[in-house]
């Protein structure tokens, strides 16, 4: 199996080499490292090029996480990809447990692993509604995101079927990909904690936007507008459209939002949801 893993990055040198350490202590190595610098002001690109002159590194000027990771993709030479943001760490066996894990299950396009979270230091735990699940996931996906990029391997034939990361989304980009994968593919999961998420700062994009069930609606709208559900699967959808909007529609309600309010109605009058 030939991995390229792709880390995006911006104005993050001071953790980006616990990132790229973490790779280059991989019991199974890639075939290829590849950082895409999303328009960084700091020493980034001096810190890897000097540093890490086996890392592939690309910069581009800032535009946003998804175009990085969609950079990163086309410049990939591997037939499996693995991703990992530049604020986390694999811990030593990842990448050999999911080769293992998928020559074992042969038909499987998509692997995860289980993961532990790093809050100020101290490791915590997730909420049982951030349980890693396996198989037909798509479901489960719906609520929020489950799946975290930096544990995911996946076939490139996987991304030729569905589409690359949705590059007009600010957020949640991670969210509206899974959806389009899992509504095709199961996933395999690796029982075994083998990521560490390191959460909290300020540069977070769930720390810099508010309200992410915004983007969520939309791409679960996005999603129903390709008709390429089955039948069981567009009403899931549509379920949690309707929870979702309604949310907004509250939140937005009482910040006098009046013209989001009315939009929210009018998706919900689109999909005929009650």
């Amino acid at each position: 199996m030939e991995i390229s893993v792709i880390i995006p990055t911006w104005n993050r040198s001071a953790l980006l080499p616990r990132a790229l350490e973490s790779v280059l202590s991989q019991t199974l190595l890639p075939r290829e490292i590849i950082v895409v610098d999303d328009g960084s002001n700091d020493n980034t690109g001096e810190l890897v090029c000097s540093r890490y002159p086996e890392v592939k590194y690309l910069y581009q000027r800032n535009l946003g996480v998804s175009a990085a990771r969609n950079l990163g993709i086309r410049e990939s030479s591997a037939s499996w990809i693995a991703f990992l943001d530049s604020d986390d760490q694999w811990l030593p066996g990842k990448l050999d447990a999911q080769q293992q894990a998928v020559c074992k299950n042969p038909t499987m396009r998509v692997c995860h692993t289980n993961e532990m979270w790093i809050r100020n230091g101290k490791q915590v735990n997730s909420m049982k509604k951030h349980a890693k699940p396996d198989g037909w996931i798509f479901d489960q996906c719906l609520p929020l995101c489950c799946v975290s990029p930096s544990s995911i391997l996946l076939h490139c034939d996987v991304l030729d079927d569905v589409g690359l990361f949705d590059e007009s989304l600010p957020a949640c980009e991670d969210y509206d990909l899974w959806l389009r994968i899992f509504s095709r593919y199961p996933v395999l999961l690796v029982e075994q904690q083998l990521l560490k998420k390191y959460g909290g700062h300020d540069d977070q994009l769930s720390q810099k936007h508010w309200g992410m069930d915004r983007f969520r609606v939309q791409a679960m709208d996005k999603l129903l507008e390709t008709g390429s559900l089955h039948q069981n699967q567009i009403q899931a959808t549509k379920n949690m459209l309707a929870q979702k909007l309604d949310i907004l529609i509250k939140g937005y309600s009482k910040r006098d939002k009046t013209d989001e309010v009315n939009l929210c109605h009018q998706l919900k009058a689109k999909w005929l949801l009650k």
